[in-house]
C-alpha cells in the first residue's frame, strides 16, 4: 500500500470523478428567489422570467432613407428618360406623425427613422430627386424609377408582438439592455445573487496589510475568491481567517451557513494533522457530498450540506484554490442566479508546446491563449505546481489532459475551459 493509498484509507476518501462532484454539488444549487431590478442595474445579472415583445418592433412602417416617401408605380416612366413631377404634400421629421395620405401624383419629405405616411410604398433617396416651386406649391422631381417596398422597414420586421426575447436564465448583456428599453421593460426581474460567506484556514496567514513574518504567508486566497465570486455574480462576504482550532472553525462555519447562501473556505483539507476543515466535514458523514476529486490539483477539494446550505471546502495551495473554484464554486454561483449553462465554455485547441507530465488523474493545466494562421493554440504554464500562485494571473484557460497520458506532444488537440 503506498503512503497516499494509506492516508486515502485512514480518512475515508474514496475519489469521485470532476463530473459526478459538479452533479452532487448543483444538486444543492437550485436558483434563489427573484427580484426586480431597475433597467439600469441589470447588466450581468440573470433573467428570472422570459421576456416577449409586448408589441412589434419597429411599431410603425420605418423610412431608411432621407429622401421622400411615394408611390412607387408612379416613378415608372423615368425609364423613358423622363422626370416625374409630384407634389410634397408634407413634412415628417423622426418622432412626428404624418399628417396626409400620399395618393398618385403626390410626396412626403421624410427622415431616417421617420414613419411613412399611409399609401406611400417605397421612399426614394434624396440624391436621386429635385426640387422646384411651382405658385409657391413644392415639387419633386424624380429621375430614377424604384420598386415597391425599397428604403422602408415593414411593421415587426425586427421583432413580431408576442415573440420570444428573451429567455430565463439568460445573462443579460449590452445588447439585451437595448432591447428591454426598446421594448420599455424599464424593470427587470432577475434572480437574486447569493450571499457568498468566504473564509481562508490556517494559522500561518497574515492580513495583507501585515508585514511579513517568519513562517508565515499573507492571505492571497481569500481575495482571489472575492474577486471570483464577484465575476461570477455573487455577492462576497468576508469572514477572515481561521486558526488552526477546529472548534472556533466548527462555530464559525455554522454562523456562516446560517446567515449566507453558499460558505466557500480554502486550506484545511489536505491530510495533515492541522487540517481542520477535513476533520470538520468528516464530524457528520452523511452530510459530505465528496472529499477527494480524481483530478490535479486540487484532489482535496471536499463538499458538505448542512441545513440545505453548500459547504465547499477548497485547497489551500493557490493554484489548486484558483482551479477548483473554476470547476466546482463558479457553476454552484451561476446556478443560484438561475443561469442556463452553469459551466465555462470549452474550446478544442492545438497545444502549442510538449507536455511532459504523466497523469494519474485528469489535470486541468493553467494555459495561454494564442492565435497563429487561423488556429487557437493553448501554451501550457512553466511552473503549473498546485502550489504555484503567479501563473494564474497568466493564463485564460484550462486545458484537459485525460488520466494515463504519457506526455503530450506539441501539435495535439486538447480540450480547454475558458476563463473569464
Amino acid at each position: 500500500m503506498t503512503i497516499q493509498e494509506a492516508s486515502d484509507s485512514k480518512f475515508g476518501r474514496k475519489a469521485i470523478q470532476v463530473g459526478e462532484a459538479q452533479v452532487r454539488i448543483l444538486k444543492y444549487a437550485a436558483a434563489m428567489e427573484s427580484e426586480t431590478v431597475p433597467l439600469e442595474q441589470s447588466m450581468g445579472r440573470y433573467l428570472a422570467e422570459s421576456v416577449t415583445a409586448p408589441h412589434p418592433f419597429p411599431a410603425f412602417r420605418r423610412s431608411g432613407m432621407d429622401g421622400y416617401a411615394v408611390v412607387a408605380a408612379d416613378t415608372e416612366n423615368c425609364r423613358e428618360g423622363e422626370s416625374v413631377w409630384l407634389k410634397v404634400v408634407d413634412n415628417i421629421p423622426c418622432g412626428a406623425v404624418p399628417s396626409e395620405r400620399i395618393v398618385s401624383g403626390t410626396a412626403a419629405r421624410i427622415m431616417t427613422g421617420a414613419q411613412v405616411p399611409e399609401g406611400a410604398d417605397a421612399v426614394l433617396m434624396l440624391e436621386v430627386t429635385e426640387t422646384r416651386e411651382l405658385d409657391g406649391i413644392p415639387y419633386v422631381g424624380v429621375r430614377k424609377p424604384i420598386p415597391g417596398g425599397r428604403n422602408i422597414t415593414p411593421i415587426g420586421h425586427e421583432l413580431k408582438q408576442g415573440e420570444h426575447v428573451l429567455a430565463a436564465g439568460h445573462q443579460i448583456a449590452a445588447g439585451d439592455i437595448a432591447v428591454l428599453a426598446a421594448f420599455g421593460v424599464h424593470a427587470v426581474p432577475v434572480v437574486r445573487r447569493p450571499k457568498v460567506g468566504i473564509f481562508a484556514t490556517g494559522s500561518e496567514l497574515l492580513d495583507v496589510k501585515e508585514p511579513l513574518q517568519p513562517g508565515k504567508i499573507r492571505n492571497s486566497n481569500s481575495p482571489m475568491l472575492e474577486a471570483l465570486v464577484r465575476e461570477a455574480g455573487g455577492v462576497p462576504v468576508m469572514l477572515g481567517a481561521i486558526a488552526d482550532e477546529i472548534e472556533l472553525a466548527r462555530s464559525k462555519v455554522q454562523a456562516a451557513l446560517e446567515n449566507y447562501d453558499l460558505v466557500i473556505t480554502t486550506g484545511g483539507v489536505s491530510v495533515g494533522d492541522y487540517d481542520i476543515m477535513g476533520d470538520l466535514v468528516r464530524e457528520e458523514a452523511g452530510d459530505m457530498l465528496f472529499n477527494k476529486v480524481a483530478m490535479r490539483p486540487g484532489s482535496v477539494t471536499t463538499a458538505a450540506v448542512r441545513g440545505g446550505k453548500l459547504l465547499l471546502a477548497l485547497s489551500g495551495n493557490p493554484g489548486a484554490c484558483f482551479v477548483g473554484f473554476q470547476l466546482f464554486a463558479r457553476p454552484a454561483i451561476v446556478s443560484m442566479q438561475g443561469a442556463s449553462e452553469p459551466f465555462l465554455p470549452e474550446w478544442t485547441v492545438v497545444l502549442g508546446k510538449d507536455y511532459p507530465k504523466v497523469n494519474n488523474y485528469t489535470r486541468f493545466v493553467r494555459a495561454r491563449l494564442e492565435v497563429h494562421d487561423g488556429s487557437v493554440y493553448a501554451f501550457p504554464a512553466g511552473i503549473d505546481e498546485s502550489s504555484v500562485m503567479v501563473t494564474i494571473k497568466d493564463s485564460d484557460c484550462l486545458i484537459i489532459v485525460p488520466p494515463e497520458e504519457r506526455g503530450l506532444p506539441a501539435g495535439s488537440k486538447v480540450r480547454a475551459m475558458i476563463l473569464p
